[in-house]
């Protein structure tokens, strides 16, 4: 496969942001930020984007901000801060519906991975409010991207920083074919790459082989990275790969897989394209998953 895998952008992964880590741990600095009359408020409803009316995510004045919510430090472009407030809600429902990723997946890339990042670290705190060593309440720190169990208002002292849970997905070639597969949940005939969570203490190469071998029954080798996506439902970070198998012989995992196929070239293509026709319909154009496909169309061209 000779295709740049710098070229690949997928939704979410196109941040322009400083992160500012150097504003947000010195606090006079912080502050600072916050009163500069240029910085931006991105509006959320929960945890869900406001739109404006051409369609992009909209913004306030940072002054706007409720005094009884903490601000969150997206980053500083051009010497203006943005910043979302932490406000607390932590439920939209088990992730967010197709039609909104769909609409995300239309916005500039830049809004797209801004939208990421305040998604996961909003919904972060709101699901982190207690210290995880002694049970205290934990505040806000470091501009939003820590919680402090405070010493000295009795807890621990203990510092809680955000977490993404990496997540593997990855196809298999066998024979010029590539494997797909469909979950339960997914509509009639959408078929994707499969995928599954890092375990503690196992490298990205390990998780391709040991998901595929319980996912599908097959042995990989050949493990290859692509591309990574943030993927804010509710805070993962999408690692593609592409792998081989000489043995094209499935068992699935039917609790996990309801079912899986190997498709060829023009299978794909024709999937891709929107055929009616197609085997399958491919996965939305802002998922991961699609980037990964095109990969290994374009490697064989």
């Amino acid at each position: 496969m000779s295709i740049a895998r710098n070229t690949i952008v997928p939704t979410f992964a196109g941040g322009t942001l400083d992160r500012a880590d150097q504003v947000r741990v010195n606090p006079d600095k912080l502050r600072a930020a916050m009163m500069n009359p240029r910085a931006k408020l991105l509006k959320l409803d929960g945890l869900n984007p406001v739109f404006d009316d051409r369609g992009e995510l909209a913004w306030g004045a940072a002054y706007e901000a409720s005094p009884d919510h903490d601000l969150l430090l997206l980053g500083i472009e051009d010497d203006t801060p943005f910043f979302a407030e932490l406000n607390g809600a932590g439920d939209a429902g088990p992730a967010a519906n197709r039609a909104l990723w769909q609409t995300l997946g239309g916005l500039p890339a830049d809004q797209a991975a801004i939208y990421a990042t305040a998604r996961s670290l909003v919904d972060w705190h709101a699901r982190h409010k207690f210290c995880a060593q002694c049970g205290k309440p934990t505040e806000s720190r470091k501009g939003g991207w820590a919680r402090l169990c405070d010493s000295e208002k009795d807890g621990c002292g203990a510092e809680h920083f955000p977490r993404t849970d990496p997540v593997a997905i990855m196809l298999s070639e066998c024979e010029g074919k590539v494997l797909l597969g469909r979950q339960p949940r997914f509509p009639p005939k959408s078929f994707s790459a499969l995928a599954g969570f890092l375990e503690p203490g196992e490298s990205i190469e390990g998780c391709v082989k040991r998901e595929l071998f319980e996912e599908a029954g097959i042995h990989v080798h050949d493990v290859r990275y692509v591309a990574s996506q943030p993927w804010p439902f509710p805070s993962s970070l999408m690692i593609a790969c592409t792998s081989v198998t000489d043995d094209p012989t499935l068992t699935l995992d039917e609790e996990e897989i309801e079912e899986a196929a190997w498709f060829s070239l023009d299978e794909v293509k024709a999937a891709m394209a929107g055929d009616p026709g197609a085997l399958f319909v491919a996965p939305p154009p802002f998922a991961i998953a699609y980037n990964l496909l095109k990969h290994w169309v374009d490697g064989k061209a």
